[in-house]
């Protein structure tokens, strides 16, 4: 017996009947061997940690464009986080940790410069539209690894798709991402708005705090216990009544007071901004695209080609490439 195997055995013991054991992927669009040491959505999350697009999560925008400080969060560190939530609830639950693991980590990989602004941007001018959970998948299948992607379980793609928005993984694992995902950003969102001086956490208000916490920590705590006892049947994945109405009305007070205050967001008219003109620029000269975009241009079109780079740049590499291009430089002697 390999390794692999009295891992799925394991799984087979000790996980819940509605979990998503391993050796019952719906598999991949292309077949290939089995690895003797890990199953295949180890597999999975190994290769979305080791790919150049979670790399760049680092130097992706969370709230706080470019901030100073060194505590603020990116795009990699919520990442991070929803993870950490979401293998807690995985556990707790008796689901597939690995599973959850690999979908958290590759949730946000399409996500675009300047987060949600950067989002907006390329959804009003990419003629197909643009949702950031559909782009990590596209980064999955056709932009990473040289335009051959990863190709991941149908079991992954489909939790890192359905993150957001109306539609429901088809797994419970990909299920726990969706409310992870909220669970964490909403969080620690608060607490970068706090560091930033555009919250107070005595801002919050009082019936919030009576229903969640009044730090962090028990907002965090008491959201992911209610995640856990709302599927203990495991009918389905949720959060209790009361909490979800509470976490709910925080998000909403976040809206209201960060997500669209003119003192946090005041630099991201800029951003906009910036991938537009990129965006007119390389649909004009599709020449000075690198060669793999060039590559999606033909089999996929100049605006799909475009709006791919773009929204793989990391916010200082948007900017660097921006100056190079409509920025004058000094004269040189050659």
């Amino acid at each position: 017996m390999t390794a692999r195997e009295r891992i799925e055995q394991n799984e087979r013991l000790i996980l819940s009947e509605r979990a998503t054991l391993s050796e019952n992927s719906r598999g991949r669009e292309a077949e290939e061997p089995e690895c003797s040491v890990r199953t295949c959505f180890m597999r999975d999350r190994d290769r979305i940690i080791h790919s150049k697009s979670f790399r760049r999560l680092k130097h992706k925008t969370q709230v706080f464009l470019s901030p100073e400080g060194d505590h603020y969060r990116t795009r990699l560190t919520h990442t991070l986080e929803v993870s950490q939530i979401s293998r807690t609830i995985a556990r707790a639950l008796g689901l597939n940790e690995d599973l959850t693991e690999a979908i958290a980590l590759g949730h946000d990989l399409g996500h675009t410069p300047f987060g949600h602004a950067g989002e907006k941007a390329l959804d009003e001018i990419c003629p197909e539209g643009f949702r950031h959970n559909e782009q990590s998948v596209r980064v999955v299948t056709k932009i990473e690894n040289e335009g051959r992607g990863l190709n991941l379980t149908f079991e992954v793609r489909d939790g890192m798709r359905c993150h957001t928005g109306d539609k429901r993984a088809d797994t419970l694992e990909g299920r726990i991402i969706h409310f992870s995902d909220r669970i964490a950003y909403i969080n620690h969102d608060i607490d970068d708005a706090i560091r930033a001086g555009i919250l107070k956490e005595c801002d919050i208000p009082g019936d919030i705090c009576v229903s969640l916490g009044s730090s962090h920590k028990e907002r965090i705590n008491t959201l992911v216990h209610s995640v856990i006892r709302a599927s203990s049947g495991l009918s389905d994945v949720g959060l209790e009544p009361e909490h979800g109405e509470a976490m709910e009305a925080l998000r909403k007070f976040m809206f209201e007071h960060v997500y669209r205050n003119p003192e946090a967001k005041g630099e991201e008219k800029k951003g906009i901004d910036i991938l537009k003109r990129l965006y007119e620029y390389f649909i004009s000269n599709t020449d000075r695209l690198p060669l793999e975009f060039k590559d999606i241009a033909e089999s996929d079109g100049r605006p799909r080609a475009v709006c791919d780079y773009i929204a793989g740049m990391t916010d200082r590499y948007a900017i660097t490439v921006y100056s190079d291009i409509f920025i004058p430089k000094g004269w040189q002697r050659v």
